[in-house]
């Protein structure tokens, strides 16, 4: 069975790679350098030359593929509506070159984050809607395709950490840290993050693959949600920083783009995920890798 996968050479999308690999799956990945291209092949990829701004060649290798994994992204919070015009644009492309087949169409999506007095869950659906709202409404147009022969699968990530140079939130987090001389929290520090190690989410996709029904939204979460004040604990303790509280009018000078979404509760469960997937994350904590020096460098 091929699988086509975008984002292939990315931090997630390398793991999923080397997960389907592992698993007897053969995989044409999505290269869009000749850099990137040689990696994959490397690791017996067949690489498909292209990018996210020419959807027309991603509907071509979607169609020829027996299931897609769409992780690719462009991740410029600078124009993050350009980013989700794009992705509107993308996910279109192969949708349509998928109806009817009945084949999986698994795509990363927005976090729900949670909701006042709980944890969101796997039945809360996304507000985004429109080719303008958060990553173009990708999430739901997907999702409403399941009517129209292809299963649909939204892979919804928290924050996805590893030892392996995880270029990610945490990474980021640790980089301020550095640069303002103190490990800082919003207000109190209370907001959450959801989390999971990063090739714990690569089995629950490969999972969600082989047994997730069409419509499905996974939630790949191994902890609900760490305070953010233990995070930044944890950084301080690490990298022999202090540890302070940084009011929320003084959090975007001092976080830069980060701001919104380190004082945002993102409480996410799992546990229908867990129950329907059979996914057991038994990978290190988030705390366990800022211990051991994964986000020292």
């Amino acid at each position: 069975m091929n699988i086509f996968v975008t984002g292939a050479s990315g931090w997630i999308g390398s793991a999923v790679t080397d997960e389907l690999l592992a698993n007897g799956y053969s995989v044409t990945g999505l290269a869009r350098s000749d850099a990137s291209a040689a990696a994959l092949e490397a690791k017996g990829v067949t690489a498909h030359r292209g990018s996210l701004d020419n959807p027309a060649s991603l509907a071509v290798a979607a169609e020829a593929a027996d299931a897609v994994i769409h992780l690719a992204f462009n991740h410029d919070f600078d124009h993050y509506d350009v980013a989700g015009r794009t992705e509107r644009t993308v996910v279109s492309a192969m949708l349509e070159a998928l109806e009817g087949s009945d084949k999986a169409f698994l795509f990363a999506s927005g976090a729900a984050g949670a909701t006042p007095g709980r944890a969101a869950t796997e039945d809360d659906p996304l507000p985004a809607h429109g080719p303008d709202s958060m990553r173009g409404g990708a999430e739901n147009l997907a999702l409403s395709y399941a009517d129209n022969g292809v299963r649909p699968v939204a892979l919804r990530f928290p924050i996805v950490h590893g030892r392996d140079g995880d270029p990610g939130f945490v990474a980021y987090l640790a980089q301020v840290a550095r640069k303002q001389g103190v490990s800082g929290y919003i207000g109190d520090g209370s907001s959450r993050w959801a989390s999971v190690d990063r090739r714990d989410a690569a089995r629950a996709v490969r999972l969600a693959l082989e047994k997730a029904p069409a419509g499905f939204r996974v939630h790949a979460v191994a902890e609900e949600g760490i305070p953010t004040r233990e995070i930044a604990e944890a950084l301080g303790k690490r990298l022999d920083l202090p540890v302070r509280s940084i009011s929320p009018d003084d959090a975007p000078a001092h976080f830069g783009w980060m701001a919104m979404m380190f004082g945002l509760d993102g409480a996410t469960s799992a546990e229908i995920t867990r129950k329907t997937l059979g996914w057991d994350p038994t990978g290190p904590t988030l705390m366990e890798d800022i211990a051991v020096g994964a986000y020292d460098a």
